[in-house]
């Protein structure tokens, strides 16, 4: 017996010492053999562990070998002796390590090479940048660069590596095609301070006609232009690089000026962790997987290096949240542990129950001390079972509210890393896309920003800390601007969405601020279960004691439960639609009766749901009294930048030059037109068709169009402007995200003056505008002062100039001919006729006539067998006498002074 009850403590404390205990367990083991380390490497083993951050039931670890082909040949023998799931690696060396890695993967241990390969064929996947047409894409770009001709110094890695062997292939297929493009020297880098220093400061002294330096890596190209530097001639190189390292190289030493351009060599870390990822689950994914590559610029530095920012600081906010799961994680598994040891210490419990029952049967003479032992312990287990049920209670209390944060942060947490993973994936972005991904992104983080905030206001909630800022306001008005900030939203969805008020205004005194989130949350609400094309009214009722606001829509509904239920902190719905909202609710229904009010819900499964919002007025005029008028600074903020903002809209200055801008995007439609408004008459539109209207009744100096438009795109407003005489003079800049040379060709073929791509500089825009209105003004100016022949003037406005002259010469014998009758045979409005000759010769139709009639009478007067009357009627003049004078006024000549000269 006594061997039983030590064997039965022994088992219990046991028990109680693996409950205790927290170990985490991982399902996978994946071991990864680094060739080297240096910054490159770092920024690759950094996008690993970020990938991993999302598979915490995988064990990762990296060996490295820092350039050491033996030691990592003694890495794999040692690596395959142990138990893993998976191993990646990047080889030192294409060739040594063939047969030793083929074992590993015949042994059925999946293999993932990244970033360089070996001979054999025998791997799983690889995942890399594909070195060749890394190579290719230097050689043209420095060829574009230089309109294919230059002398380029090559600086390779070892040749032993499959990336250097790859680079050197593709830049030799790319200069090949460049008869003036040529390669004076290449050096294979095994040793810096050999090489470089001395070496290559040898070869530019032997090659003082080298202008290009194309390096193998980043830390090459920096290592040439210092030996470059000391001999010189760094500012008389152009400088190329790969890898594109964010900080400490590639990309910033384009920006800081030390190389010209450096090409992206993508690490591949992430995508090698999704990869083994599903090897692991059995699912389906690609043997090769070669990453694209760019080239960094100047041009384009800044923006990649602000979107690198961008995620390394939404990377901080996810390893932060990382840690409160994994501190969640914690509190479950030890709420767990002690919910083992009750249970334990339950099951001892009945064991000693059966045990003295057994005993009593033995030992009838301690019979009835026996039985009340038993009573007493039966009394115990009561007791327990009611503290098991207590703790039980609390605990799935507990984890539905963990769920529950856990569903409200992934949510917005999956809105931040989707369209930031798809920004990283691209290899280029449209600027209009690329706002609206950000904009997205910065939504979702205020959205857990605010999600914060609601848990800070509940704590004050209950802790009694939470006061009321009343202020004396309209409440229709108030109601009316948060409704329709819903506006849109109603439009997308075709929602019937309506403010319903009785009475022009309500001066009523309620806290702002919380009432707005009130307000706010239950229409937000209203919007998430109402189906599109359905309803939602927003009204407002008043009596004497109080007001009632009712938010009503036709949307899903709820059950009796659900209903009941609705501001219960921890309740959440049924799994498909959760219509219990948690904070949000609780905290309306909490911030309405600090306000002394009331809310209430009218629900049915199917047909909608209606909140009740009931606001005493004796209650809050005694609110007022107790507490000062405070209006809210933000409030007052936010009025005040709309009012200058408006201000600042319908101020509209008029200048000499009028520029016509077309431009779908709201937000920059306005930027532009406040900038340019500052120098230029601006006038403008989200379309091409009322673009064009706009164009024929100003006929401007300049028209700015973006390409992407709704219904006619750039391209054919354009052409529609250069093969239409009456606007073909107009210069027209393109500005837009296509960035292919294809798209700029289109853009010339079309006519367009000038092609500027988005991103783009305000202040390279401004001087392309008041460049091309000074050349035009230059031209003018030039054309005022001599006689104009069509043949003077650019190509595309010598037709107009052709058919305009052909007109004058029909009807030159008319001596009533007049602008207006010019224009309706042409087509075009008097203005128009006036602003196309003006902008093209700047003189008025009347002068030019003139100018015309008089080059005819010179000609005509080479003509001796026509008199001088003759000659005058000719050209459409009433009397010989009126031509005469008009002859003389031009030439300070008669006509037959003119002639006998």
């Amino acid at each position: 017996m006594k061997t039983f009850i030590n064997s039965l403590l022994l088992a219990f404390i046991i028990l109680i010492a693996n409950s205790c205990s927290f170990k985490k367990e991982y399902k996978y083991r994946i071991v990864f053999l680094q060739c080297c380390h240096d910054d490159w490497r770092n920024v690759m083993n950094s996008e690993m562990r970020r990938e991993l951050a999302f598979h915490p039931d995988i064990k990762f670890e990296i060996i490295e070998s820092y350039s050491d082909t033996k030691k990592q040949l003694e890495q794999i023998k040692e690596i395959d002796k142990q138990k893993i799931d998976l191993l990646i690696i990047s080889p030192n060396e294409s060739k040594s390590f063939s047969t030793a890695i083929d074992e590993i993967y015949k042994s059925g241990i999946p293999v993932i090479y990244v970033d360089r390969k070996t001979n054999s064929e025998q791997y799983s996947a690889f995942i890399g940048a594909d070195n060749y047409e890394i190579g290719k894409t230097a050689g043209k770009f420095i060829a574009s660069q230089f309109k294919g001709r230059g002398n380029v110094i090559e600086l390779e890695l070892e040749m032993t590596s499959s990336p250097a062997i790859e680079r050197n292939r593709g830049f030799n297929e790319a200069i090949n095609l460049y008869p003036e493009l040529n390669k004076v020297a290449t050096l294979e880098v095994k040793n810096i301070e050999l090489d470089i220093n001395k070496k290559l400061a040898g070869i530019l002294k032997n090659h003082p006609e080298t202008n290009i330096i194309f390096a193998h890596t980043d830390f090459l190209a920096l290592s040439a232009y210092r030996t470059a530097q000391k001999l010189g001639k760094a500012k008389d190189l152009f400088f190329v690089g790969i890898d594109a390292i964010p900080v400490i190289n590639g990309m910033q030493l384009v920006k800081n000026g030390t190389l010209n351009a450096t090409l992206l060599y993508p690490t591949g870390g992430a995508e090698v962790i999704q990869t083994a990822v599903k090897i692991l689950n059995k699912q389906a994914y690609n043997k090769e997987t070669k990453l694209l590559t760019n080239v960094i610029t100047s041009d384009n530095v800044n923006i990649m290096l602000s979107q690198i920012q961008k995620i390394k600081e939404q990377q901080v906010e996810i390893e932060r949240e990382t840690l409160k799961i994994n501190d969640l994680n914690k509190t479950y598994s030890t709420q767990g542990n002690l919910l083992y040891f009750i249970t334990a210490l339950l099951t001892v419990m009945v064991v000693l129950g059966v045990f003295l029952y057994f005993l009593l049967d033995e030992k009838q003479q301690s019979n009835r001390i026996l039985e009340e032992q038993n009573l007493a312990i039966l009394e115990q287990k009561n007791e327990i079972e009611k503290v098991s049920l207590l703790a039980k209670k609390a605990t799935e209390d507990k984890m539905r509210f963990y769920s529950y944060i856990s569903h409200e942060f992934k949510t917005p947490l999956s809105l931040i890393l989707t369209p930031t993973e798809d920004l990283l994936q691209r290899k280029s972005t449209d600027l209009k896309e690329m706002q609206s991904t950000l904009k997205l992104i910065n939504k979702n983080a205020y959205r857990l920003l605010r999600l914060v905030d609601q848990f800070l206001e509940m704590r004050k909630l209950d802790a009694g800390k939470m006061e009321l800022e009343i202020g004396q306001n309209d409440l229709v008005a108030f109601i009316k601007d948060i409704v329709q900030d819903f506006n849109l939203k109603a439009k997308q969805k075709q929602i019937d969405l309506q403010f319903i008020s009785p009475f022009k205004e309500i001066q009523f005194g309620f806290d702002p601020e919380k009432l707005d989130k009130v307000l706010f949350n239950l229409i937000s609400n209203a919007f998430k279960y109402t189906p599109d094309g359905g309803l939602i009214h927003v009204s407002i009722l008043r009596n004497i004691d109080k007001i009632e606001i009712n938010i009503a829509d036709n949307g899903v509904g709820m059950t009796p439960e659900e209903k009941a239920n609705a501001f219960d902190l921890f309740y959440r719905g049924n799994k498909n639609i959760s219509l219990g909202t948690g904070l949000g609710l609780a905290l309306s229904q909490e911030f309405v009766a600090l306000h002394k009010g009331e809310i209430t819900i009218n629900s049915e499964k199917g047909k909608g749901t209606t909140f009740r919002i009931v606001l005493p007025i004796m209650g809050i005029k005694s609110l007022l009294l107790e507490n000062p008028v405070i209006v809210s600074s933000k409030n007052i903020t936010e009025f005040e930048e709309d009012s200058a903002l408006m201000i600042e809209n319908n101020t509209q200055l008029t200048f000499e030059n009028t520029i016509i801008l077309i431009e779908d995007n709201h937000d920059l439609n306005q930027f532009l037109t406040r900038k340019l408004g500052k120098n230029y008459t601006v006038v403008a539109t989200d379309n091409a068709e009322d673009g064009w209207q706009e164009i024929l009744t100003c006929i401007p100096d300049l028209i700015i169009c973006d390409v992407m438009l709704p219904g006619m795109d750039g391209f054919a407003l354009t052409e529609r402007v250069k093969s239409d005489f009456r606007t073909s003079h107009i210069p027209v800049i393109l500005l837009t995200a296509k960035s292919q040379i294809e798209s700029q060709i289109e853009g010339t073929k079309a006519g367009a003056d000038d092609y500027i791509l988005k991103p783009f500089n305000q202040q390279l825009l401004e001087e392309k505008l008041k460049g091309l209105v000074e050349n035009r003004e230059r031209m003018r100016r030039r054309f005022s002062t001599e006689v104009i022949h069509p043949n003077q003037v650019q190509k595309g406005e010598r037709r107009f100039l052709i058919e305009f002259e052909a007109l004058i010469e029909k009807n030159i014998q008319d001596s009533s001919l007049s602008v207006e009758k010019l224009s309706q045979e042409l087509g075009m409005s008097r203005v128009q006729l006036f602003r196309k000759i003006s902008a093209l010769t700047n003189r008025n139709v009347a002068d030019y006539i003139a100018d015309y009639k008089l080059r005819k009478a010179k000609i005509l007067l080479n003509d001796h067998e026509k008199n001088i009357s003759e000659i005058a009627y000719e050209l459409g003049f009433s009397t010989p006498s009126y031509f005469t004078t008009f002859f003389k006024q031009k030439t300070d000549k008669t006509p037959s002074d003119w002639r006998n000269s």
